[in-house]
């Protein structure tokens, strides 16, 4: 291969720029092409993957506010995105706390990237601080071969300080059209599926085959537990497949979040540190501990 190419950006980049237009004005991004999947990595928050397609097909879900750099309330600035990191104060929605948390609002700090003939690495931190109070910096490390179908997110969670501190998380993965669509399945080793409402408990029964756009279709929250840490969304009209893999030692809990609703058309994979509502739980980490996070995200053609 070297003797073919003059420049390696034929086959692999990343490429750091700032966007300037709208809403979005000021968002830092880091775009990672592979040669088979491209990704956007959002410096400005969190280094989150806001955008990824495979073989040039959008898998992600971007919801109608896009990116949004301005501070607003969660629900006009919410983008939905292909990783929403939320904690590390909260998830879901508890009184006196920002919906999902504040952490996905935090900018990064990227202090290495690696990107060779055969991988490539994005490095970043981000810290979580107050003045007399908690000292924690997530570690993130974005990596993927070239040519391959697979990203890995690996997050080391710091405690920097003296004091034992709380902290819960949860990795809202979302797919987005074209890849999800009527038809899509979801395949997954489970032990249990619970219900979050009324709502949710009626329709449990189409849980794992999704189905066509509604208006004002109201959204769908189940709480699963599985027997292996992977779920899998199965396009077969398109001949696409999207797997998501974790670890379950630190993420014991999953969420799955539909939304058949026009305009809202969204499926999200959510490994947790926690459940939601009155099951919610925060977990300690100690003075100069480390916790370990990581997530594989692969497309594949099938």
């Amino acid at each position: 291969m070297e003797k073919k190419i003059g420049n390696r950006e034929q086959i692999a980049y990343v490429r750091r720029y700032t966007l300037t237009d709208g809403a979005k004005a000021g968002l830092k991004i880091a775009e990672v092409d592979n040669g088979k999947l491209r990704f956007l990595l959002n410096e400005s928050k969190a280094l989150d993957i806001t955008q990824l397609w495979h073989r040039g097909m959008n898998v992600s879900f971007l919801s109608k506010n896009g990116l949004v750099s301005r501070d607003l309330p969660f629900s006009r600035r919410f983008e939905g995105g292909m990783l929403y990191t939320c904690g590390l104060d909260n998830v879901g929605a508890r009184e006196g706390f920002e919906l999902h948390g504040t952490f996905h609002n935090t900018p990064a700090e990227i202090f290495r990237i690696d990107c060779d003939e055969e991988k490539i690495t994005v490095c970043a931190g981000t810290e979580d601080t107050e003045l007399f109070g908690k000292n924690l910096v997530l570690f993130r490390t974005v990596e993927t071969a070239v040519g391959s179908d697979t990203v890995t997110v690996t997050d080391t969670l710091e405690n920097r300080g003296n004091r034992e501190e709380d902290y819960c998380i949860l990795y809202h993965v979302n797919l987005g059209y074209p890849f999800l669509d009527e038809g899509v399945t979801i395949v997954g080793d489970e032990a249990e599926a619970r219900p979050r409402t009324a709502w949710a408990k009626e329709r449990i029964g189409d849980r794992l085959l999704f189905g066509g756009v509604k208006d004002c279709e109201e959204e769908r929250c189940y709480f699963i537990r599985h027997n292996v840490p992977s779920v899998k969304a199965v396009n077969k009209r398109i001949g696409k497949s999207f797997r998501l893999g974790y670890s379950q030692e630190t993420l014991p809990c999953f969420v799955q979040w539909s939304s058949a609703a026009s305009g809202d058309y969204a499926l999200g994979l959510e490994p947790s540190s926690t459940y939601l509502d009155d099951e919610f739980r925060y977990r300690k980490i100690k003075p100069r501990e480390r916790v370990v996070f990581r997530l594989t995200l692969t497309v594949k053609d099938i």
